[in-house]
């Protein structure tokens, strides 16, 4: 069956309302419901691509944990909202839920491609689309937006606490040894370690899970 996508609100809205939508919908943000991952059969990576002012999000859903592809869904629309940190989900937030509503399956868990509470307000855009799924949610960025880490030890699997004024938002992950790491937070109905573990799980021989690998392959625009 499709998932279920919540109206929390319109898309069409200035930086500054943007911003008051953001602090209303953080504290509706669950990040201590566990998520085990024997109670998971299938997950989703969702990305976008914005080029020439057109944007296309993919929803990639696989097995778990063969991480085996079942399906793949794109959508596309222009892109209206600036490029403003901090704001991301405004600019890319209306067309994944595109893509979202043209699922055929319904995934356990969703894996974004950008920040969940790793953000200045605690509402990346995991926790965001998480928030219109009411659905268990993650965030998984390759770049580090808000916060600061202890030194990472080199294994794989490797983690340290991410903190900001004093308070754990995410962790900083070791997907490989001796690669850089990937920032994983709660987007929504996760805890962090679970969400850690998730990652995990999904990651074989690349830095990024395979989620979010393939959502970006999808996703990609420009290609012949």
């Amino acid at each position: 069956m499709p998932v279920t996508i919540r109206a929390l609100h319109g898309w069409d809205v200035a930086p500054e309302e943007a911003i008051r939508l953001q602090r209303a919908l953080a504290p509706q943000v669950i990040a201590d419901q566990p998520l085990p991952l024997e109670s998971i059969r299938l997950v989703a990576g969702v990305d976008v691509s914005v080029k020439d002012d057109l944007s296309r999000a993919a929803v990639v859903v696989l097995r778990f944990p063969a991480l085996q592809v079942i399906e793949t869904v794109t959508a596309e629309r222009p892109t209206t909202f600036p490029y403003v940190p901090g704001l991301l989900s405004f600019r890319e937030g209306a067309v994944i839920l595109d893509a979202l509503s043209r699922l055929t399956s319904t995934p356990d868990a969703f894996l974004f491609d950008g920040q969940g509470t790793i953000h200045p307000r605690r509402i990346g855009i995991a926790c965001h689309i998480g928030l219109f799924l009411d659905a268990p949610a993650i965030g998984c960025a390759k770049s580090l937006l808000v916060g600061h880490h202890a030194a990472l030890p080199a294994g794989k699997g490797a983690w340290v606490p991410l903190l900001d004024r004093g308070e754990v938002i995410g962790a900083a992950l070791r997907t490989r040894a001796n690669v850089k790491p990937v920032y994983v937070s709660v987007g929504h109905r996760a805890t962090l370690d679970d969400a850690r573990a998730l990652v995990l799980a999904c990651t074989t021989r690349y830095r990024l899970p395979e989620p979010t690998r393939a959502a970006h392959k999808a996703a990609a625009l420009g290609r012949a």
